[in-house]
């Protein structure tokens, strides 16, 4: 008798600011779940949703995956007006488990989860929970502060105050006395460090406050200290694993989203060149991490490590990391012992924990 094939719905695209970074991790899943070791195992049918939020079924989803034009198919000029979900496409009465690979809001953030929730078959990830408080950094922070991680300092700051004269005196004066400078400006739901400046002084910090307030309704404000940037991994439900852990060294003055996804503008050491004690911290901390905010699947937790006086801090998690090619988290676990093709099938498999 032979074994069942699993149909995968592999959804990527999205309707945030990372879309084509979306569109580049769907590449390399698919590309796994294809391998020889699992062609036999899974049936694939790829979704794409467009900048305006519209699902689209699997001509015009390999159509992007092939870097065909998207106006051949969508049929629309309008790059900016969000239209949202219309309906589903007919294929997806056929799925067994949902991938989703998306990144940012609209994919990350536990609205495309509530969905896949509602269609009553598994998908893979953390839940509508988890996937929403690690998306919002002001909201992560809170529950990291109540699990007892170490942060660095900092202050929320509410958009609609930005534009307000005496509001905006008051959150100055607030961040320059608890943080001072230089300190990150974030938008609270944004991930691979869209929106994100730094300032060094309150022309810059007005600057990149406005920057913010035009792209969420909160802000995070955070001290910068001079430490090295860790990274783990983490995969399971049931009994959730750490992988070795990485660290990310760059030429820039941060680690921006150019330099993200720039070649040769960062080097990646796996494993991290650190004592083994602190290796097993961040992963002890990784895993507090997880159950602190409900995450679960996979996720990459960020630390920043200040090697003179051993400080060692949380930064933020992400429940749906890259799956690019320079991608930490595949990355990690490759060196972890679990290759790509291991990966994506043990994905599938968690779903189903």
């Amino acid at each position: 008798m032979s074994k069942k094939i699993t149909t995968v719905g592999i959804i990527f695209g999205g309707a945030s600011g990372e879309h084509d970074v979306s569109i580049n991790s769907a590449k390399t899943v698919i590309k796994a779940l294809s391998d020889t070791k699992n062609i036999k195992k899974y049936e694939l049918v790829t979704i794409y949703i467009d900048k305006q939020g519209r699902w689209w079924s699997s001509k015009v989803a390999e159509s992007i995956l092939n870097n065909f034009s998207i106006n051949s198919h969508l049929n629309t000029n309008n790059k900016t007006n969000f239209k949202g979900l219309n309906q589903l496409p007919k294929e997806t009465e056929n799925i067994d488990i949902w991938f989703p690979v998306l990144h940012g809001p609209y994919g990350e953030d536990g609205a495309v989860q509530g969905l896949l929730k509602l269609t009553g078959k598994p998908f893979v990830g953390s839940d509508v929970l988890g996937s929403a408080i690690g998306m919002d950094k002001i909201a992560m922070k809170a529950a990291f502060q109540a699990a007892g991680l170490p942060q660095v300092k900092f202050i929320q700051v509410n958009s609609s105050d930005v534009s307000k004269k005496k509001e905006l005196k008051i959150s100055i004066e607030k961040i320059e006395s608890t943080l001072g400078y230089p300190c990150f400006i974030k938008p609270a739901n944004l991930g691979s460090s869209v929106g994100i400046t730094k300032a060094y002084d309150a022309k810059q910090l007005v600057k990149g406050l406005r920057l913010a307030s035009q792209l969420d309704k909160r802000i995070v404000v955070e001290k910068s200290v001079r430490a090295r940037e860790l990274e783990c991994a983490v995969l399971g439900k049931n009994k959730i694993s750490t992988s070795c852990v990485g660290e990310v060294r760059y030429i820039s003055d941060w680690y921006d989203y150019q330099t993200k996804y720039s070649e040769n503008s960062s080097e990646v050491l796996i494993p991290a060149p650190i004592p083994k004690t602190v290796s097993a911290k961040v992963q002890e901390l990784s895993l507090i991490a997880c159950k602190a905010i409900s995450a679960e699947g996979l996720a990459r937790i960020d630390f920043f490590y200040e090697e003179d006086k051993q400080n060692l801090w949380i930064n933020e998690i992400n429940t749906l990391p890259g799956f690019t090619s320079k991608s930490m988290f595949p990355m990690l676990w490759e060196a972890s012992g679990i290759n790509l093709s291991q990966l994506v099938a043990r994905l599938v498999e968690s779903a189903t924990e």
